[in-house]
């Protein structure tokens, strides 16, 4: 067993893995009118969103956040604020960056964004949601919901579940993000917050052993 999971079995560990591939979207990287870097605790999506605007797939993009309780402290900023300076500091230049800076939730990040672009002038057809790795599925739901008249591809930095356990330092934290983001895309087409996606039987049932196992604190 890897040294990043020490603490977890062996089974737990391939039920994450079940989880996290699925979050994954699988879409192809292509050339798009914009793209969002959506905010959240993870400073990797703005690494991600520098290396592919460097790789000239889109001419503009956004990043997108305010604060949370889990991103005050270390983006007392806001997390669209400090995603552009790191941005910035990658060499992305000042002139592509646009900064949604009130967003709370994915929801907002979505049409905070869209309502920015249009006062600039800017109606994509085609937009490249960078989230989190295990962000991916539901930053689409969310998206396809809110904003269906734009096609949606989704990227994060391509990272295997090992190394991104590794980035954040935390297993455990990690497992209760993946369990937390399946049930918010289980839970939120019922509620109107999201396209409804297929779960895969084998997907839901390393869900709910999960949860059963105690990774609960990120559940709503």
């Amino acid at each position: 067993m890897g040294d990043n999971r020490q603490s977890m079995t062996e089974d737990q560990w391939r039920k994450t893995k079940l989880v996290w591939d699925y979050h994954l979207m699988g879409h192809r990287s292509r050339p798009v009118d914009v793209a969002i870097g959506l905010g959240s605790h993870d400073l990797g999506v703005a690494q991600a969103t520098a290396d592919l605007y460097h790789r000239g797939l889109f001419p503009t993009l956004v990043f997108t956040g305010g604060n949370s309780p889990t991103t005050r402290n270390r983006f007392p900023r806001g997390e669209a604020v400090h995603f552009r300076e790191h941005a910035l500091e990658l060499g992305v230049p000042d002139e592509a960056i646009l900064v949604e800076p009130n967003a709370t939730n994915t929801g907002q990040n979505i049409t905070l964004t869209r309502d920015l672009l249009a006062s600039a002038g800017i109606l994509p057809t085609t937009v490249m949601l960078i989230s989190k790795p295990y962000m991916e599925r539901r930053s689409f739901a969310t998206a396809r919901k809110l904003w269906p008249a734009v096609e949606i591809v989704c990227a994060s930095e391509a990272l295997e579940l090992d190394d991104y356990v590794k980035s954040i330092g935390d297993e455990r934290l990690v497992v209760d993000m993946l369990v937390g983001d399946l049930q918010r895309v289980i839970e939120y087409p019922r509620q109107g917050f999201a396209i409804a996606q297929d779960v895969p039987d084998d997907v839901h049932a390393a869900y709910e052993s999960l949860i059963a196992d105690g990774f609960t604190s990120r559940l709503i």
